[in-house]
């Protein structure tokens, strides 16, 4: 390990020496703090921000660790960033770059890449797959593609129930049922086709799977999922050399947040329907689906992109809003206090018990109703990844508490949502006969146009705005560190 310390970065040796902070570790001049007080006694612990020490201080401190449960503790953070720097360095390499390696950069680069696959490899439960030399990754290209089930767990967590691998000649290399080895609070069956029946007798567990997917991962395999890093949290595998389908191919609307579903990618991609709606996922059939994505993509070139799909959705659904993050201390008898109208309440029963939270659907007589009660609640508005709008809407609990629920529509925004808003209103006063004539001599065309060059303005200042806040943003960053500076 040493030899991996005097090469780690700085950066890398803040985070680990931060990360012993937070597990209270001790060496054998006790905690960072306490070693700081030895070994610097002009500054002490007054000057503790790893950051502003050197990476020599940060090493020293590091070697005082003797205890080989602490020294296996560094070593898997260690390989978890050198495997990341290394997948870095091929995909930037200045030798040509293949068609699959490109699409490894290209996941690499995606902006929510560092959001969604920062995962806590650093604990015990965790596998830290090695990826070889830097020599071996830039020619070995063998792709295996993987796909999970996952059941929620009395303690709100999730637990893999199933998993499914193929290779590029979509031959299946695993494909187990997998006992979560907890109590199950729902096992989701009408998503994941998984039954308590399936899992009777079944005795391979999470361990089992990682020790099979690590020996498949050797010599620098590249892994391919769609939206991957749900898979590799389930199977706590941290894996660094990736093709996520869902960030190389791109929505025609530009978005970065929003992704394409595997479904979608199927249909526009590779010309077939994934599954009906409603039907259960298959590990094998999703799998492959990705599989063929990144061949297609290998094949076909860089540059496709994939409509941006609104669903057909009845009116019966979209008379709906959904309400989650509901705290499991408010019933829901208490709803129609705080969400204006009339509605039935409805309890999700696949999502009934999340930890201490609950989600329930409220059912509206039309759509309109629906959208006009969503427009009149007060709080903070935000999309979801689906580009679905939502409200943070804050509610008072018995207990004096403060929570904060969120309402959310059930289909994205359109242009022309915030027109059938206002139409919804009832009219405050009387309108007079030559207003109703005005009205009627004015098209609705032109009304829409009018609402739509509103819509375009008003986002187009929030643009300025969130311009502003990054410009306010990066001044005070910079202002801060010349304090700091000249505080040395």
């Amino acid at each position: 390990m040493d030899q991996k310390l005097a090469t780690a970065s700085k950066d890398v040796l803040v985070q680990i020496v931060k990360l012993s902070q937070k597990k209270g570790m001790e060496g054998d001049n006790g905690g960072w703090k306490d070693f700081l007080k030895v070994h610097d006694k002009k500054f002490g612990a007054s000057m503790s921000d790893p950051a502003r020490r050197t990476p020599e201080v940060l090493r020293a401190f590091l070697d005082t660790f003797k205890k080989e449960e602490d020294l296996n503790y560094f070593d898997k953070l260690l390989i978890c960033h050198s495997n990341r720097d290394l997948v870095k360095q091929v995909a930037k390499s200045e030798d040509a770059e293949s068609p699959v390696q490109k699409l490894v950069r290209l996941t690499l680069e995606h902006p929510q890449y560092p959001i969604e696959y920062t995962f806590p490899s650093y604990k015990e439960d965790w596998v830290v797959t090695k990826l070889g030399k830097k020599s071996k990754l830039a020619t070995s290209e063998t792709l295996l593609a993987v796909d999970c089930e996952m059941v929620l767990c009395e303690d709100g967590t999730e637990a893999l129930v199933k998993i499914c691998v193929v290779d590029q000649d979509l031959e299946v290399k695993l494909h187990e049922f997998v006992n979560p080895n907890k109590a199950v609070a729902d096992f989701r069956t009408q998503i994941t086709g998984v039954s308590p029946e399936d899992l009777d007798g079944i005795t391979c567990f999470l361990a089992d799977i990682q020790k099979k997917l690590k020996k498949l991962l050797s010599q620098g395999a590249i892994l391919v999922g769609h939206s991957l890093s749900n898979d590799l949290k389930a199977l706590k595998v941290d894996h660094a050399r990736i093709i996520d389908t869902s960030f190389v191919f791109k929505l025609g609307d530009g978005s970065t947040k929003r992704r394409p579903s595997l479904n979608d990618l199927c249909k526009f991609v590779l010309g077939f329907e994934l599954r009906k709606k409603g039907a259960p996922h298959n590990c094998v059939d999703d799998a492959c689906a990705a599989m063929k994505l990144v061949l297609a993509k290998i094949k076909d070139g860089f540059d496709s992109t994939i409509p941006v799909v609104q669903d057909d959705v009845p009116d019966s659904e979209k008379s709906k809003l959904l309400i989650h993050r509901i705290p499991k201390d408010l019933p829901n008898e208490e709803l129609g206090q705080i969400i204006p109208g009339d509605f039935t309440i409805e309890i999700q029963a696949s999502k009934k018990v999340r930890g201490d939270k609950y989600s329930a659907l409220a059912t509206f007589k039309s759509p309109q109703e629906a959208l006009c009660t969503y427009e009149n609640l007060e709080g903070d508005e935000e999309k979801d990844t689906y580009g679905r709008s939502q409200k943070l809407v804050s509610v008072q609990l018995k207990n004096g508490s403060t929570a904060i629920i969120c309402v959310r529509k059930m289909l994205p925004d359109t242009p022309l949502d915030k027109v059938s808003a206002k139409r919804a209103h009832p009219t405050e006063g009387p309108v007079n006969e030559s207003k109703k004539l005005k009205i009627e001599r004015t098209s609705e065309a032109a009304q829409q146009i009018l609402c739509f060059d509103h819509v375009k303005e008003i986002e187009r200042l929030k643009d300025l705005v969130s311009q502003r806040d990054q410009e306010i943003s990066s001044l005070h960053k910079i202002v801060a560190a010349l304090t700091r500076k000249q505080g040395l």
